[in-house]
Order: structure tokens, then sequence, then C-alpha cells
């Protein structure tokens, strides 16, 4: 009984040792790197160019909106010198106005809010490929995003070059 004990004891320690050493002998060292994305999407000359195409169609917009609202109050203006006859029959032109008006500004920015979104998924996509690519050509294992960190060392951001790279 004894011997199948001790038997039972050097079988189990050996597979406690080979078991160890595997596990040793296929330990892999990864390679990993975080990029700040807010301040790579930020400093991405394509995102300033298209906050600047934005801006400017947004100005396009308001002075399109500055012409209903003038238009409107031309309207009402007229309104008061009319008898309250003549009133009561501009009111209808004047509803239709408040109507445009408030059409044309959810138009306006529901096609704003599309444009942006459009051209913040090709600026996100371009981004994403670029670190993709970057990581793969130096062969990186994982790259994260910096707001996923709690810590990471300086040595490991990726960011700098990350915008180099885009902004070529």
């Amino acid at each position: 009984m004894k011997k199948i004990a001790l038997v039972v004891a050097v079988v189990f320690a050996f597979g406690l040792f080979f078991g160890m050493s595997q596990e040793k002998a296929y330990a892999k060292e990864y390679k990993l790197g975080y990029v700040d994305l807010g301040r790579v999407f930020d400093e991405y000359k394509n995102t300033k160019e298209s906050e600047k195409a934005l801006e400017a169609k947004g100005k396009a917009k308001e002075l399109e909106r500055k012409t209903l609202v003038d238009d409107l109050k031309k309207l009402k203006d007229e309104q008061n010198m009319l008898s309250e006859k003549a009133k009561a029959a501009k009111q209808g032109a004047i509803d239709a106005k408040v109507k445009d008006l408030q059409d044309f500004d959810t138009k306006a920015r529901n096609d704003l809010m599309k444009e942006r979104n459009d051209r913040l998924n090709v600026i996100m996509k371009d981004i994403e490929k670029v670190v993709t690519d970057y990581a793969k050509e130096t062969g990186y294992d994982m790259v994260l995003n910096s707001r996923t960190l709690l810590y990471g060392a300086e040595q490991y951001d990726l960011t700098a070059e990350v915008l180099k790279r885009l902004n070529k």
C-alpha cells in the first residue's frame, strides 16, 4: 500500500513539474502599445479640414435661415398695418412661413448632422487603418486605446507615430 502511495506521489510530482516546465516553455511575450485616439482625432489634418467645411456649410444655412426670418418679420409688420379682416387673411401666409422656417431648421440640422457623422466615420476608418498597418509593420500584438488604460508608460505610447503617418 505504501508503494502505491509512493508511486502516485511520484507521478503527481512529475506531472506538476512537467506541467510547469511546459507552461514556461510556451510562454510568449507580447508587444503592446497604446494610442490616444482623442488626440489623434483632434490633430489629424482631415479632421480640421472637415470641421472647416462643416462650419462653412453651417454659416451658409444660417444665411438662408436669416432670409426666411426676415421674410417672416416683413409679413408680420405688414399684418400690423392692416384692418382686422385683412389681418386674419394675412395670418395664413404667416403660419405657412413659420412652418417653412421650422421645416428648414429641422432639415438643415439633420443634413448637417448626417454629413458630420459620415465624415467622422471616414476619419475613424482612416485612423484605424493607419494604426493597424503600423502595428502589423512593427510587430505589435495589441494596440489599445489610451482611454481604456489606467496607466501606460510613455515608451508604449504610439500616438506621435500614428499622427506622423496620418498627416503625411
